[in-house]
């Protein structure tokens, strides 16, 4: 793939698509022509929207087509439509057709509530409803809310930020009785980092008057109690849950049952020649910016080197967790290699422990927030 600049078409708009950009334009140069389709027209710094509820934070955007033509690369306002791998061709939503050598897909996942009579927090748009909820408690409308974790939930921080904030948000204002819980599948605290990081969370938790539990998972709403697997039954007036992740099927490309790309540590998509995938879109466990990040940054590596520059082999994608806990005082910084799901190495910390700091760690977006102004 040496010698003339390789086609290179990336599908998305979201962290792992811009980080591919970026870091393509960094490691290859002019050795590769670079195209971005995607449907929107402003990247949102969605992981900020858990703050918003609570007028702590706000959603940042920012122009696509500003950082399209940064990297120089050409933007298509458009979706994938469908893949022909053998002669490695993307048909669009609009019907045109693309040819390219290498293309890899960031195209994100589908967030759908799993609970019904639940308040679901997929982000944005369930803003208001949360909004809302805190409103109530203040107004002493309720006594008892419990934040939930489904089972197989593939990211489960924003659930614990969003208790913290209310429980810091309301606590003025707290009528006598008001009951806060957390109940979560996982056998502690933000069980993906363990370690220092679980015992920590589950120290604030405590001290927020937040009763966890462990081990178990919501089945049912009814009236003001939640049904627990384990059998067991809690009070709530009100029920926050996080949704479940869902693919979404490309015609042309492999997928599994729900509908995820399935890859290996190098993101190529299993028997799919000159494709790669990152992000919510895999079939990684972990939907998370900073992982989708990582993944594009060892696809932008492999496809550079493919193109011509003088790179090493990457090494194969290993996730290294990032997370920056938003609560009702100060946030706390989460670091954690997973080894063998436990969290061994992690660390937690007030103050930053990756450059820039913010929602997002990515090597090659993060510093483009900051030069855009906005340092997370």
């Amino acid at each position: 793939m040496s010698g003339s600049p390789i086609k290179i078409l990336i599908a998305g708009g979201g962290v792992g698509a811009l980080e591919a950009v970026l870091a393509l334009r960094k490691l290859a140069e002019e050795r590769v022509d670079l195209t971005l389709v995607c449907p929107d027209d402003e990247f949102r710094y969605r992981p900020a929207s858990v703050a918003v509820p609570f007028d702590r934070g706000e959603v940042y955007r920012f122009p696509i087509g500003d950082i399209a033509a940064e990297v120089g690369a050409d933007w298509r306002r458009d979706v994938i439509a469908a893949v022909d791998t053998a002669a490695h061709r993307a048909t669009l939503g609009s019907g045109e057709s693309l040819d390219y050598d290498a293309a890899v897909f960031a195209v994100g996942a589908r967030r759908l509530p799993v609970l019904k009579g639940a308040i679901p927090f997929r982000g944005e748009e369930d803003v208001p409803a949360m909004r809302q909820l805190v409103a109530d408690l203040r107004n002493g409308r309720f006594s008892s809310v419990v934040f939930a974790l489904p089972r197989g939930a593939s990211w489960s921080l924003p659930l614990y930020e969003l208790a913290l904030m209310t429980a810091g948000t309301v606590t003025a204002d707290r009528p006598h009785g008001l009951e806060l819980a957390l109940v979560t599948p996982e056998d502690r605290p933000l069980a993906q980092f363990g370690g220092e990081v679980s015992t920590a969370v589950a120290g604030l938790l405590e001290d927020s008057g937040i009763v966890l539990h462990t081990g178990t998972y919501p089945v049912g709403v009814y009236g003001s109690s939640l049904m627990l697997m384990p059998p067991q039954t809690i009070a709530a007036d009100r029920v926050v849950c996080m949704p479940a992740a869902r693919g979404i099927p490309i015609p042309g490309l492999p997928s599994d049952q729900d509908g995820f790309l399935p890859t290996d540590l190098y993101g190529r998509v299993a028997g799919a020649a000159g494709i790669y995938a990152v992000g919510d879109i895999t079939n990684h466990p972990i939907k998370q910016g900073g992982v989708a990040a990582q993944q594009a940054d060892v696809v932008a590596q492999l496809l550079a080197r493919q193109a011509g520059a003088p790179l090493d082999d990457p090494a194969p994608h290993r996730p290294a967790l990032r997370g920056l806990l938003l609560t009702a005082g100060r946030p706390r910084y989460l670091v954690a290699e997973p080894a063998g799901g436990r969290g061994e190495t992690a660390e937690v910390s007030d103050q930053p422990l990756w450059w820039p700091g913010g929602k997002i760690a990515a090597r090659h977006l993060g510093g483009y927030l900051i030069r855009a102004g906005h340092d997370g």
